[in-house]
């Protein structure tokens, strides 16, 4: 894969998380966010599920996608440090490693199968 393939689509990502994390903060449910950005960004639920995957993202699409989204022409193309940790990231984990250290291995394993049966229901 070339460079600029690998750096649409983890822009892109960057872009879906950041949307996401927004309507979080505004209350909106987490079911139906990735359909939600699909929209938001004019293309079908199914083109978004490919390009997170593995369909490239032309050049047409990733004007699209940026013009959507507030950045410049060419801001998908661009090289781009990796992202740390939001701050919503870091006390979800925060918040689970208290969990994990504060509960005995039935606790330990509820909550990995509760975590397991989220990742199913996205």
């Amino acid at each position: 894969m070339s460079n600029i393939t690998i750096n649409r689509r983890r822009n892109a990502l960057t872009l879906f998380q950041l949307f996401a994390e927004e309507a979080l903060a505004k209350g909106v449910p987490p079911k139906g966010l990735e359909q939600s950005f699909a929209r938001h960004v004019e293309i079908s639920p199914s083109m978004w599920s490919q390009i997170k995957s593995s369909r490239p993202i032309g050049d047409k699409m990733a004007r699209q996608i940026e013009q959507h989204c507030g950045k410049p022409s060419g801001w998908l193309d661009e090289e781009r440090e990796a992202a740390s940790m939001t701050p919503a990231e870091q006390h979800f984990l925060s918040l689970a490693l208290q969990a994990w250290r504060s509960t005995n291995t039935a606790g330990r394993k509820a909550l990995r199968e509760h975590l397991k049966k989220l990742l199913t229901q996205s």
